[in-house]
């Protein structure tokens, strides 16, 4: 009951609820916590003999919702009955009005008339609104008005806790994002994975003041240790680092973070954790996942002796993590040979296609099926192969018609020299004095024929006729070999051999190898084929030639003729095969010129191509 003397100013009860209105102001705990404080609180400030905190939602007004309540004493007398079914009326009334009083005329053997009384408090709930709604057993109007009075001065505790929470939550969370930035700095500096590993333990580390960070990458199901602050190398097959790939597992099978020793309510299992810090002697552990999305790709686990981890900071290791997922998983992926990348591509292809598990296995299974039917389907087209020389139909040995001297010469090997071309002259000046001379001797002779005959002198006559026939042969050889001076190719040619631009003044003797010529308008494939593989072609035909200069170009040819009889020629029998071109010679073809011919067969299955051989070679080498 409220007193209305000014000796109530002074009451101790109501100094302690207006201290503990002001501690709830700046209350720092959850918010159960604070509803469970407040509504105590509103009743001693007031006097009440019960308090209720509702929650009304205005789009469902008959739902009521309790926050808190609290009762000066246990019992449930008519009034608190009374006060309970007048709930929907107060909460409509406050609602509308922001305050109410109540009276309650349901016992009235008592001095005073029992009233509830209900004020609208400030709260950041949307479209909810907070009553809180206090009985008053026995208070006359002028107390009721004070009380109602207030419960309105207090009416701003909500409002201010929440103001206070969020500006907490905020310099929380500044707090937070500046300790991952600081960790994040070094770490992103990296460009290699183990560096990039190793910069985040030392970071995380230093600053959460751990003794030992340790970060564990999910490979095929399991953990492996990738990195342990401030330790360069570590052996693999320690019992140490067995325990914490074990202690990790058990954080990334669960996918949920491990605090050790484990908080009140937590129902994950830690049986891992519990025997890790008993063998290693650690007082609190923290393991935090690593994700990307919805992937888990490694645990960070953190070790210390001073003091547990909050809630704070397993949220900062928590988003430290987040932040760090994506660069690590990038240099795992890119921080590798190049064999490696492929193989984990193929797997992710794979893993789409085929499924997450055994992926390897059905991927394997996919791909033997597929090539043990294209080992086995008779589509590949099968060919022999040989080496060819490229020849002309007509060849021609220019040789030196008698003994002399080379005057000049202008042909050189690839020259191109239409019919009757001069190739090379010789020095002709003897033969020409040889000529004058024959010829003045002829005409001697054929005078003195001529004198014998008017003398009479038949016999001097004859003779001096048979000197100038003589002489008429010497000279018609001479004016041959002059002729024959000038060597002229015999047709349309290519020099092939004989480049004698440096033999100016030289003496050539008769029959001396001067020049080849050869046709290029007649060339033909002169293939040399192994005889393991002649009786593969006997009813064959078309192929194809590649030329040593131009491999890239293919020219169609076809089978003329096969030499019966085969020729040694390096530990193999070879056999002769005569190609004529499909298509007309190209002019940059030149005889002699050498490539690689394959003669098509009929198509074959890629096992016998591949076999067929190797299974030859056994059959000879088994036979008995």
């Amino acid at each position: 009951m409220l007193a209305s003397s000014p000796s109530s100013e002074t009451d101790p009860r109501l100094e302690s609820a207006l201290g503990e209105l002001h501690r709830l102001r700046q209350f720092d705990g959850p918010p159960a916590e604070f509803w469970a404080a407040l509504t105590p609180s509103l009743g001693r400030l007031v006097q009440a003999q019960r308090v209720l905190l509702i929650l009304r939602d205005p789009a469902a007004p008959d739902r009521l919702r309790k926050l808190g309540e609290w009762a000066a004493d246990g019992s449930a007398d008519r009034a608190v009955m009374a006060f309970n079914r007048s709930l929907p009326a107060l909460v409509a009334q406050v609602a509308s009005n922001r305050s109410a009083v109540l009276p309650l005329d349901e016992d009235r053997t008592t001095p005073g008339p029992a009233t509830a009384v209900g004020v609208s408090l400030q709260f950041q709930g949307g479209q909810e609104q907070c009553v809180a709604a206090v009985l008053l057993p026995t208070a006359s109007a002028s107390q009721c008005q004070e009380a109602l009075l207030r419960l309105q001065l207090a009416s701003d505790v909500p409002l201010a806790y929440q103001t206070h929470q969020a500006a907490r939550q905020a310099a929380q969370d500044v707090e937070k994002f500046a300790s991952v930035l600081d960790v994040l700095v070094l770490f992103n500096s990296e460009t290699r994975f183990r560096a990039a590993t190793l910069a985040l333990c030392n970071g995380v580390a230093t600053r959460f003041q751990c003794e030992r960070v340790s970060l564990g990458w999910e490979e095929r199901g399991f953990v492996r240790l990738k990195a342990i602050s401030r330790t360069e190398r570590f052996d693999k097959h320690m019992a140490a680092v067995q325990a914490i790939e074990r202690t990790m597992e058990e954080a990334l099978d669960q996918d949920e973070e491990i605090v050790w020793p484990r908080p009140e309510g937590c129902s994950l299992v830690t049986r891992d954790h519990e025997r890790f810090a008993q063998e290693q002697s650690v007082a609190h552990l923290a393991s935090v996942p690593v994700r990307l999305g919805d992937k888990l790709l490694g645990v960070l686990t953190c070790e210390r002796q001073a003091r547990p981890f909050t809630s704070l900071e397993v949220q900062q290791l928590r988003l430290v993590a987040d932040q760090a997922a994506r660069r690590l998983s990038e240099l795992r992926r890119w921080d590798r040979w190049f064999g490696a990348r492929w193989a984990a591509q193929v797997r992710e292809v794979a893993r789409k296609a085929v499924g997450p598990r055994h992926t390897w296995l059905k991927v394997l299974s996919l791909v033997g099926t597929a090539a043990l039917v294209a080992l086995c389907l008779p589509i590949y087209p099968y060919r022999v192969e040989g080496n060819f020389l490229l020849r002309s139909e007509e060849v021609s040995f220019l040789t030196a018609p008698f003994d002399g001297y080379i005057r000049n010469s202008t042909a050189r090997p690839g020259d191109e020299m239409p019919a009757g071309s001069v190739l090379l002259e010789l020095n002709t000046e003897e033969l020409e004095l040889q000529q004058a001379a024959a010829i003045a001797d002829h005409t001697r002779y054929l005078r003195e024929a001529e004198k014998a005959r008017a003398a009479r002198q038949l016999a001097e006559m004859r003779i001096a006729q048979a000197q100038a026939d003589q002489v008429q042969a010497q000279l018609d050889l001479i004016r041959y070999r002059l002729e024959q001076a000038r060597i002229r190719a015999p047709f349309a040619s290519v020099v092939v051999e004989g480049d004698l631009r440096q033999r100016i003044g030289a003496p050539v003797r008769q029959g001396d190898a001067l020049f080849r010529l050869a046709r290029i308008d007649t060339l033909y494939v002169e293939a040399q084929l192994h005889e393991r593989d002649v009786h593969e072609i006997l009813n064959r035909t078309d192929g194809e030639v590649a030329f040593v200069s131009q491999p890239r170009l293919k020219y169609p040819i076809r089978v003329v003729r096969i030499e019966p009889a085969g020729v040694p020629k390096e530990n193999a029998n070879l056999f002769t095969v005569r190609c004529a071109f499909v298509d007309p010679p190209q002019t940059w073809w030149r005889p002699g010129m050498s490539g690689v011919v394959k003669l098509d067969v009929e198509r074959r299955t890629l096992a016998w191509i591949l076999t067929h051989r190797t299974v030859d070679f056994l059959r000879l080498l088994l036979w008995w």
